[in-house]
């Protein structure tokens, strides 16, 4: 078991098993290497599941977060104008305690209701998408506060 790991047999077991970890990790970055994330198409499970709750792919979204129960809710707006749930997410993690953000860098999230515009959207995020949300507090004037997603 020793020669194994020794000499050049022992550089291709390393060489081999770094290239399967980075595989790995590459795999946690998206579906292809080098597609640009925001451009990805809809899937065909997503898309079918729309249909059937009577939404269209470019009908208005609303996001519900909830931080002590650790989730996100995604509603769409469905052909009659009315919202309905589309899906609900698990949040792993999330930074600060419950309660409102009082001022920048005080790792709160913000609370209340934001519209997000393209011009909002950041493609170019180290996480897999993120927006940026203005936020007004009554102690503090308008704050930008990044989402990642």
């Amino acid at each position: 078991m020793i020669k194994v790991f020794q000499g050049e047999s022992g550089k291709n077991v390393k060489r081999a098993a770094a290239l399967a970890l980075a595989l790995t990790l590459a795999a946690c970055q998206g579906t292809e290497f080098g597609a640009e994330k925001h451009q990805q198409p809809v899937s065909k499970s997503l898309s079918n599941r729309m249909k059937s709750k009577d939404m269209e792919l470019k009908s208005p979204i609303m996001v519900r977060l909830f931080k002590q129960e650790s989730e996100l809710e995604v509603w769409k707006q469905t052909k009659s104008g009315e919202y309905a749930l589309l899906e609900t997410f698990d949040i792993c993690k999330w930074s600060g305690k419950l309660g409102p953000k009082f001022k920048e860098g005080d790792r709160q999230a913000p609370e209340g209701f934001y519209e997000v515009t393209p011009g909002l959207m950041n493609p170019f995020s180290s996480y897999y998408l993120s927006f940026n949300l203005a936020s007004q507090t009554s102690l503090t004037a308008p704050t930008i506060a990044q989402v990642q997603i």
